[in-house]
């Protein structure tokens, strides 16, 4: 090409196969409908975020004004403040059970860059990751990034949506690399039974495969179930990554500070990716992760309980709506009622029911389908109970008008 000549539209725009392969999140899309009308000043129940409606533990905060003030400003170890570090793998240790040390751990730029720099650490083109649905919507678009194949594993709503080492067992190949774990699930709230995780665990060391545990909302679970890590099972490390993030534990959604806890070799390989990316997280995130790994956990408990208020009165409330069932979520903050039954010309799927749903009763959910568990929809109850009561009497309205 001659000096000074342009590139043809065509030409520039042709985008990498890499990103071609992949879409915008689902969710930002619900948001960004939901945020336009807001602009407009029309008042949206808005039951799409997946962030809690709290505000960040005050030591938290302080720790990070303090760092500020002393000009804790500058580039840290790629990896993370050693002192973070160790400070993740002793909470780590005390609330769950694990034995990790600071060279078993990378801090990364949020939750959902820890699990991408693990999948883009292990996957090759053509290697399968086992997904169960419903599934967090990045998880099947960051294997396509990385070149690999989802298998998607399906569970159902009479069982709670858990995965199922038998299930499990029958879809892995001689092209497995990793199965993804999400315990507590975004969107089902689905949490897998300690007795059934370990089992889950022996077909990937029988197999030889990495199970990748998704640990987002360990805090988050209600009645029976409690916070538990497939790590705290002795001997589970070697076939093992725990992703973690501070993001739902402690409020903290806008600091992007997540953590991997793997074997060695596999961090050191995150930690080589994450060099020539983001580089380190950022410091005065970092400073106040620590005072979050080292301080009270009393805010869990207050966004808990708030939470099981708010389960009880959403789930019953859209039980109550003539055509939808909802299984009760074990674990986080979202319900995944069933909405098919309501199917018509007008909607034929969910996705057709969550526009509708927006335009005329201007309530924001987000389709089934963006989880691969078509016919629901996911409603996050992180928002206060006036908004939950008045999103379930629009939904009571356009349900009853629907049938």
């Amino acid at each position: 090409m001659e000096p000074g000549t342009a590139v043809k539209t065509e030409e520039a725009f042709q985008l990498s196969d890499r990103v071609n392969r992949i879409n915008e999140s689902p969710t930002m899309v619900v948001l960004q409908a939901a945020a336009a009308l807001k602009a407009k000043g029309v008042d949206v129940a808005d039951f799409g975020a997946g962030e809690p409606d709290f505000p960040t533990p005050e030591h938290i905060k302080r720790a990070a004004i303090q760092a500020l003030d002393e000009n804790r400003t500058k580039y840290t170890p790629v990896p993370g403040l050693p002192e973070l570090r160790k400070a993740i793998c002793e909470w780590h240790a005390k609330e769950l059970g694990s034995s990790y040390q600071p060279a078993e751990c990378v801090v990364n730029v949020g939750g959902k860059h820890s699990i991408f720099n693990s999948i883009c650490a292990l996957i090759n083109p053509g290697d399968e990751v086992v997904i169960p649905a419903p599934y967090w919507v990045s998880y099947p678009d960051i294997v396509k990034y990385a070149g690999g194949i989802p298998v998607i594993l399906e569970t159902t709503e009479a069982d709670n949506f858990v995965m199922r080492a038998s299930a499990l067992e029958k879809l892995i190949t001689s092209r497995t690399r990793m199965v993804i774990a999400d315990s507590p699930s975004n969107p089902s709230g689905a949490v897998i039974p300690p007795d059934e995780y370990a089992k889950v665990l022996a077909v990937c060391q029988r197999k030889g495969v990495w199970l990748l545990a998704d640990e987002c909302y360990s805090h988050f679970t209600y009645g029976d179930a409690k916070p538990f890590s497939i790590a705290s099972v002795p001997g589970s490390k070697s076939a093992l990554i725990i992703v973690g993030s501070f993001s739902k534990t402690f409020a903290m959604t806008g600091w992007r500070l997540g953590y991997v806890l793997a074997p060695k070799p596999l961090v050191d390989a995150v930690t080589k990716l994450q060099s020539q990316s983001t580089s380190n997280p950022t410091s005065i995130a970092q400073y106040a992760g620590i005072a979050a790994m080292g301080g009270p956990m009393d805010g869990v408990a207050t966004m808990l309980a708030e939470y099981a208020r708010r389960r009880e009165r959403i789930v019953k409330g859209l039980r109550a709506i003539s055509g939808v069932t909802c299984t009760a979520p074990q674990g986080a903050f979202y319900v995944f009622p069933n909405i098919s039954a309501h199917y018509k010309a007008e909607m034929p799927d969910d996705m057709a029911v969550s526009r509708l749903l927006l335009e005329r009763e201007h309530v924001a959910v987000v389709p089934g389908v963006a989880f691969g568990a078509p016919g629901h929809l996911r409603i996050s109850y992180a928002t206060s109970m006036d908004r939950i009561d008045e999103g379930l009497l629009r939904m009571g309205r356009f349900f009853g008008k629907a049938k």
